[in-house]
């Protein structure tokens, strides 16, 4: 599996983020054609360049607005305020209209829409009301769906970063100065773990913040990595006590004493109105549409109500297909997902001879030894049915046979 590591040792901003996929080697000429699906050719240009930051070469992507880029027209905002800008749904409706590829206008509104949720909730408003002041600014948008760009480029690969942290103090926001974390910042990595270091610096940016959010798998230390390539995103501060850049780390996932390991999606929704037969019904028709796992986890819910979740596992591919299926099936008016690394024992089916006939059976491997061995429910069954014994005598007489 291929795995992209941000290395988040001096923050991350929508800048850095895309400097460092550039550095990894995504064609620039590329990336300003499919900036050019956003028909904003009027309001910006991109410019790449090479700079050094405490001694650490890396690519500065910057965003220039053009002088005459403005809004169209002012916006009104639900307290009665004329501002310039755009809302979420105007930037949503820019994105989803344009001529990008399915995967980048699907994950840079997934990722815009995590910011809109967390202003929203800060400013009390709704979410497709969000009238975006820094974050909802040309430059913010073009970060966004330039690192969609450049991520596809790459394959799409595994992303995972580094445990984060963030400076203190304040930074001057259009609502006044508020406190590091900034509000919206905080908000959009709430459930990822943050700490704080005495350093009076904005390391996170609510735009870095949404990236992370939107496509990390996990925050730990660098996993087992064969490293192919190295880049690294310059920030604009060149700070005195540490390079102010992103890392990226682009390589293959090395074996875990033999396991191997994939990505899969985990899709989730709580449900207290849907009756248990059409549950079955439908856990049955998302296991016959190929999902990988399909359980139902019982749970209590708002106002003492007791009810379950269903969660199905999937590959990333058919994410989509089997959310839809989800709300189609069952009562559910919304789908939670995020991608899972997992880590797993090389699969072999093969057949063992028993008193009972052939038993299917599915073995287990980490790397050559043999550390899992399981006799198939269903077989075992038919040569129970079959010989007139239990299920439990066929299952460990095909435990004996593979041992012999």
């Amino acid at each position: 599996m291929r795995i992209l590591f941000l290395d988040c040792f001096s923050g991350i901003s929508g800048d850095m983020a895309v400097g460092a996929l550039c550095d990894l080697g995504v064609d620039q000429d590329f990336l300003r054609t499919e900036l050019g699906k956003l028909h904003l050719e009027n309001e910006f240009h991109v410019q790449f360049s090479r700079q050094i930051r405490c001694g650490i070469e890396g690519t500065k992507f910057d965003v220039h607005l053009q002088q005459q880029s403005r809004p169209h027209k002012y916006v009104l905002e639900p307290h009665g305020q004329q501002t310039h800008g755009r809302t979420f749904f105007a930037i949503r409706q820019l994105i989803e209209g344009s001529a990008l590829s399915p995967f980048v206008r699907q994950r840079a509104v997934a990722a815009f829409q995590r910011i809109a949720v967390a202003e929203g909730k800060i400013h009390g408003m709704p979410p497709e009301e969000v009238h975006f002041h820094e974050v909802g600014a040309v430059d913010s948008i073009v970060d966004i769906v330039a690192f969609c760009v450049a991520l596809e480029a790459l394959g799409a690969p595994c992303i995972l970063s580094s445990p984060l942290a963030e400076g203190t103090g304040f930074i001057d926001c259009a609502h006044g100065k508020f406190p590091l974390p900034a509000p919206a910042t905080l908000e959009i990595l709430s459930g990822i773990p943050l700490r704080q270091i005495d350093e009076p610096v904005e390391f996170i940016t609510p735009t870095g913040a949404a990236l992370l959010a939107e496509f990390s798998s996990g925050f730990a230390l660098m996993p087992a990595l064969a490293a192919e390539r190295i880049g690294y995103g310059a920030g604009t501060r060149d700070t005195p006590h540490r390079p102010n850049v992103l890392r990226a780390v682009l390589g293959l996932a090395a074996d875990l004493n033999g396991a191997t390991s994939d990505i899969v999606t985990e899709l989730e929704t709580n449900l207290d109105d849907l009756s248990p037969e059409l549950a079955a019904a439908a856990s049955g028709r998302l296991l016959a549409a190929g999902a990988l796992d399909v359980f139902v986890t019982p749970i209590q819910m708002k106002k003492g109500r007791p009810g379950f979740q269903l969660t199905v596992l999937t590959v990333p591919a058919r994410a989509d297909e089997f959310a839809a299926m989800i709300l189609r099936e069952t009562s559910a008016f919304g789908v939670r997902m995020h991608d899972c690394r997992r880590i797993k024992l090389r699969r072999e089916m093969t057949s063992v001879e028993t008193p009972y006939g052939p038993i299917a059976l599915k073995l287990g491997w980490l790397g050559d030894e043999l550390v899992q061995a399981a006799p198939e429910f269903e077989s075992c069954r038919q040569g129970a049915e079959t010989h007139g014994v239990s299920i439990r005598q066929v299952y460990e007489a095909a435990l004996r046979a593979n041992d012999r």
